[in-house]
């Protein structure tokens, strides 16, 4: 017996050091425990939470990729490092890509009934109160709008509020908290033209699909939908298709950096041109609070209603009645009416008075050549703000003080 069990123990040791040798000749491998997954925070109450340290970045090793499943093998040189950040980042971001359906009623038919019709788009869920970030034109005239989550879970969606200007719309669901993953938001003072992006969306209704790309230009301006230019807007070459908007630009970290709102499309086809547009994030953040506790923008305004670029400033056409400008004795376009007698009748002569008008040149010292360059300078004042206004009048400058009111 004592001889049976020294043979056991020799036996034992012998096949535990193959085993070693075996291990350390063979490719390494490593199972990823659910426990090493970052997770959410039931109590995380705050708009945008504070971005976890424990995010990738260029220097992440192969070996310590995690995945939002749990249990994943990771050989290493099974992946490139670069395809273990887009695996990582949208691991980290998808469950936050909500898909955004609406129904709306147009005049058509017989007799100009309404015909009903459909649309879709993109948003991210921002926060734990059920808050959904999207653009304002993926629900511009929605009667319904239905917000369907990553597990598949749709619930009826109410608008909060809306800022065309800058083409944001925020939306409310009621779901579970287990189901909402709010969106990281980052910094996209940050970005960098060359840096890699990628965005999350559901073009042509393909859900949370996930396309990489650079940050082509930082300075891009596009038409809004109210016909002013939106300033500042990223354009990238990831591949945005109809159902993409309001979808999620996020860098390598999973941070949003960006809401992908538009694509260049000369020919009308709603097609990837590989020339898209994004709303930078730190627009979004000073417009998203306003938008939830007023359900608008509260804007300063100065009450000059319109103004005519001309090669010595901006002239005034029209002020509000009894507006900022209007008490501060601005002056636009007069209308002048004449009488004049020829014989026994009396005729009237109307005509606009332009020479009555004022012409703005600086606001604040900061030179305005355009009504968006004014209107820039004006918006990025507070109501109650006092502006000084240097404008030509009667061949001489003239500075005039004027304090700002707040917008409807």
């Amino acid at each position: 017996m004592t001889k049976y069990l020294l043979a056991c123990a020799c036996s034992a040791l012998a096949g535990a050091t193959l085993a070693f040798w075996l291990v350390k000749d063979s490719p390494q491998s490593i199972v990823l425990a659910q426990d090493a997954i970052p997770r959410r925070s039931a109590e995380v109450r705050e708009l945008n939470p504070r971005p976890s340290t424990d995010l990738i970045d260029d220097t992440t090793p192969a070996l310590r990729s995690r995945t939002a499943s749990g249990g994943t093998v990771v050989r290493a040189g099974e992946y490139t490092q670069d395809e273990l950040v887009n695996i990582e980042v949208y691991d980290r971001a998808n469950r936050s890509v909500v898909h955004i359906t609406t129904r709306t009623s147009r005049p058509g038919g017989f007799f100009m009934t309404e015909v009903p019709s459909a649309g879709e788009g993109s948003g991210s869920v921002l926060d734990m109160q059920g808050h959904i970030l999207t653009n304002f034109h993926v629900i511009e005239g929605a009667r319904e709008i239905r917000v369907t989550l990553f597990n598949g879970e749709a619930y009826d969606a109410g608008l909060v509020g809306k800022d065309p200007p800058n083409d944001i719309a925020v939306l409310k669901i009621k779901a579970p908290q287990k189901s909402l993953y709010p969106v990281q938001l980052g910094d996209s003072s940050r970005l960098r033209v060359g840096q890699k992006i990628l965005a999350i969306g559901n073009p042509f209704g393909l859900e949370r699909t996930l396309t990489v790309g650079i940050v082509s230009n930082l300075k891009q301006s596009i038409p809004s939908r109210t016909g002013r230019q939106m300033k500042s807007i990223i354009q990238i070459d990831a591949a945005l298709n109809s159902g993409s908007s309001g979808g999620p630009l996020l860098n390598s970290r999973a941070e949003l950096v960006g809401m992908n709102t538009a694509i260049a499309n000369p020919s009308q086809s709603g097609e990837n041109t590989g020339v898209g547009f994004s709303i930078p994030v730190n627009t979004i953040r000073r417009v998203i609070p306003q938008l939830i506790e007023h359900g608008r923008v509260i804007r300063p305004v100065i009450g000059i209603a319109s103004v005519y670029e001309t090669e010595r400033g901006l002239m005034i056409i029209d002020v509000a009645p009894g507006g900022p400008a209007d008490r501060a004795g601005l002056r636009g376009f007069e209308v002048v009416t004449q009488k004049e007698q020829r014989g026994p009748f009396v005729y009237e002569r109307t005509y606009v008075d332009r020479s009555h008008a004022d012409r703005i040149i600086f606001v604040d010292g900061a030179a305005v050549a355009t009504g968006d360059e004014f209107q820039d300078v004006v918006e990025s004042k507070k109501p109650g703000d006092r502006v000084i206004v240097r404008v030509i009048r009667d061949n001489r400058e003239l500075d005039v003080p004027v304090t700002l009111a707040a917008s409807d």
